[in-house]
């Protein structure tokens, strides 16, 4: 009776790890299909000149994407220059001070603000940046993008230094180190690997966003590096692109979005190793 039990607890166990490993295996299914459709799509049009050249007008062949790469780069620029230092410090206190009553508000300020749509984000941004300024620009956009990061970024440096023992900071203090100093070469460096991964995380969010930047980058057909005038993205001549009724500008938005998904695949991936190899361990 008993090896009776055991071999129907052995065959239950097996029939829910099929299931499981087939539910798993149909759950990524929908990824690779993406990706193969867009490498398939898109690899065609990926070329040096499309690369390096700039969109031509409606009737000409060719053109390229040149303004939007530079475009995306300065605009995650900003971002990063926004949110980086302020979440960093902000999932500092929130670590440091975990029982304080401001920093339950802190933390609940961040919740609520991740679960914010980002087209909100971008009407915020256009309301409160664009219109006192007078027109779009990169400068909002990447403000908006900031915003998009900053709860990522918090998060994932407070539960990094959660990680670190106590006792390396009071080490640090009890060698007559002053507490900034503790913080800065001490906790930071420990944390550094949870830190970037979260970072790269924020990034990989962000850099294909499309709706904040129709609010407050707009776009724009031209080079252009100036951070108060109007800017291309990748997300938004993949937008533009992908609605017009030309079919060569559909092949350029397919190149663009192969180029789009192969940068956020690439900063997912870094994420990842370092996050493995670089592991907080005490």
């Amino acid at each position: 009776m008993a090896a009776q039990n055991i071999a129907f607890r052995k065959t239950k166990d097996g029939i829910f790890q099929g299931v499981v490993i087939a539910l798993s295996i149909v759950s990524t299914l929908p990824l690779f299909f993406i990706l193969y459709f867009i490498f398939k799509e898109g690899i065609s049009s990926i070329s040096w000149e499309f690369l390096m050249n700039l969109p031509k007008p409606v009737g000409e062949e060719g053109g390229g994407i040149a303004n939007a790469l530079v475009g995306t780069s300065i605009l995650i620029l900003l971002a990063s220059a926004c949110s980086l230092p302020i979440g960093i410090i902000v999932g500092i206190f929130l670590s440091e001070y975990p029982r304080s009553k401001l920093t339950y508000w802190v933390s609940l300020s961040m919740e609520v603000l991740q679960g914010i749509p980002s087209i909100v984000i971008g009407i915020i941004a256009y309301l409160w940046i664009v219109r006192p300024m007078g027109g779009f620009s990169a400068l909002s956009g990447g403000i908006a993008l900031g915003i998009m990061m900053l709860p990522v970024v918090v998060r994932t440096t407070e539960e990094t230094l959660k990680l670190i023992p106590k006792n390396l900071k009071e080490a640090s203090l009890a060698l007559g180190a002053p507490y900034y100093l503790t913080i800065l070469r001490v906790i930071l460096p420990a944390g550094f690997s949870g830190i970037i991964t979260g970072i790269l995380v924020s990034l990989a969010r962000i850099a294909g966003e499309t709706a904040p930047l129709l609010f407050t980058a707009f776009g724009s057909p031209f080079m252009s590096t100036n951070i108060f005038k109007p800017m291309s993205s990748l997300p938004a001549i993949i937008f533009n692109y992908a609605i017009s009724p030309y079919d060569d500008w559909h092949a350029l938005a397919w190149g663009a979005s192969f180029v789009l998904v192969a940068f956020v695949l690439l900063l997912n991936i870094s994420a990842k190793l370092i996050a493995q190899r670089w592991s907080v361990r005490f």
